[in-house]
């Protein structure tokens, strides 16, 4: 094995950690995985949440050759698209899609689309990372932790989350849905 198969060989562990950790923190998505009957319907599925874990590895790598960072691992990326609002199709009522466009031990960058969703009752994110996300369609409504108030975001809006800060989605907009660019930045 090559250092460059070896390299592909780490950035389909890396794609298959990423689909398994989201499929742990979505129910959706984990009832959609148990339904697979096969790995070709697994691939699949995968792909469509923007995770190639298909690839052997003998096979051409369309991910970045170079680092981002001189101390991090080359980016995965997804394949080039006309436009972000083509990658990620519509989801259903209630339900939120996720891709990662990128991501390194320091980064990760995801394009987040959801339609009428909010976190589950009870349910509060309390990320190991920084979170910085942009609303770049549609309208949102969050809650941080003890605070009374809540935040509304509309399209253009931007905000960072810090590590350990503690919010939910109260609400995000039907019809066309939300699109969301969320970079996730690693402690």
């Amino acid at each position: 094995m090559s250092e460059q198969h070896w390299q592909t060989f780490l950035r389909k562990v890396a794609n298959l950690n990423a689909f398994v950790a989201q499929a742990e923190a979505d129910q959706h998505l984990h009832r959609a995985l148990i339904d697979c009957e096969t790995h070709d319907q697994v691939v699949s599925l995968a792909a469509e949440r923007g995770f190639n874990i298909a690839r052997r590895w003998g096979e051409p790598d369309p991910a970045l050759d170079t680092d981002v960072c001189s101390n991090s691992s080359p980016p995965q990326i997804l394949p080039a698209a006309a436009s972000l609002w083509g990658l990620l199709p519509l989801p259903p009522i209630g339900e939120e899609r996720t891709a990662v466009l990128i991501s390194n031990d320091t980064v990760r960058l995801e394009l987040i689309r959801s339609n009428a969703a909010a976190s589950p009752e009870n349910f509060w994110y309390d990320q190991a990372e920084d979170e910085w996300v942009a609303l770049l369609q549609g309208q949102a409504c969050l809650r941080f932790e003890n605070e009374p108030s809540l935040h509304y975001m509309q399209t253009g809006d931007q905000l960072l989350i810090p590590v350990g800060r503690r919010h939910r989605v109260e609400s995000t907009s039907g019809g066309h849905g939300c699109l969301w660019l969320a970079l996730f930045l690693k402690c």
